[in-house]
């Protein structure tokens, strides 16, 4: 079994401290194989840095994903090229620096690849995320050396995530959607065999408007009026994920379960009889 964790958009410090204070226990709690983290709003909110980059990587991250802020801190796109574990959807424009998936191997061998792919609907009008998955998967496909295959869907409509997922069921092994920055109560293995959940949520303060301090955008709402630039909201952070386990063979979903560690929402985790074998 591959044992993954998903862990959702990092917003800002609160979130960073997050991932960095949680990654390292689950890991060894839940006989992590593999952890991936959306970290397009890992810097104040907009983007992420090297130095942020490599913070994360450290704390265990294996990969990082993207989105519709990949670019706002531009010294990303002097960096991205060469860092291979950090991604920006497969879905921009040919010539867009950095990649959209890679390929990782396990210490004992076992191969994942991860996808990084933006929706369209509300959302920046990039190339078709249908077409784009199609392609990767006629090049990809699960068994035959392929492990595992987890695609995080970067986009704003459910309705969109949820089709992409039953289009793409039983192709890959995991599907989530993240940028809505609020966790989904649907956790579900479709009948094809692949793990989805519409949105992980965010890692990050919950006492704020999707991560962001409240004042701003009460003022947007409420008066319509120009404010100041959004800022993070200060204090402690929540992650929010998803926790997956892969059977390597089939390359399908054996297991689904939401995790959330934090002050604010309800604390979720894989129950018990999960820890267990993991630890077995």
């Amino acid at each position: 079994m591959i044992k993954l964790l998903f862990c959702g958009d990092i917003v800002g410090r609160p979130g960073r401290d997050a991932v960095v204070r949680e990654v390292p226990a689950l890991r060894r709690q839940l006989g992590l194989d593999f952890v991936i983290a959306n970290g397009e709003n890992a810097a104040g909110g907009f983007g992420i840095t090297r130095k942020i980059c490599d913070e994360l990587l450290a704390a265990g991250v294996d990969a990082i994903t993207g989105g519709n802020h990949s670019w706002d801190q531009r010294e990303a796109v002097g960096f991205i090229d060469a860092e291979p574990r950090l991604l920006r959807p497969i879905n921009y424009p040919l010539g867009t620096p950095g990649r959209g998936l890679a390929s990782f191997t396990l210490p004992d061998g076992r191969k994942l690849l991860v996808v990084s792919v933006m929706g369209r609907l509300f959302m920046d009008p990039l190339d078709d995320p249908f077409a784009a998955l199609e392609k990767v998967l006629a090049q990809h496909r699960l068994g035959a050396g392929l492990h595992g295959i987890v695609v995080d869907f970067h986009a704003e409509a459910t309705s969109e995530k949820m089709a992409i997922a039953h289009h793409l069921d039983g192709r890959i092994s995991f599907l989530v959607g993240t940028h809505t920055h609020v966790p989904t109560a649907d956790a579900q293995i479709l009948p094809g065999g692949t793990a989805y959940q519409t949105d992980a949520g965010m890692c990050g303060n919950y006492d704020s408007v999707i991560g962001m301090d409240k004042v701003a955008p009460i003022a947007r709402f409420a008066r319509k009026l120009p404010t100041e630039r959004l800022s993070v909201a200060d204090g402690e952070g929540t992650l929010c994920g998803v926790y997956v386990e892969i059977e390597e063979r089939s390359g399908h979903a054996q297991r689904i379960s939401p995790v959330r560690l934090g002050p604010r929402l309800e604390p979720i985790m894989p129950s018990p009889a999960a820890v267990e074998r993991a630890e077995a």
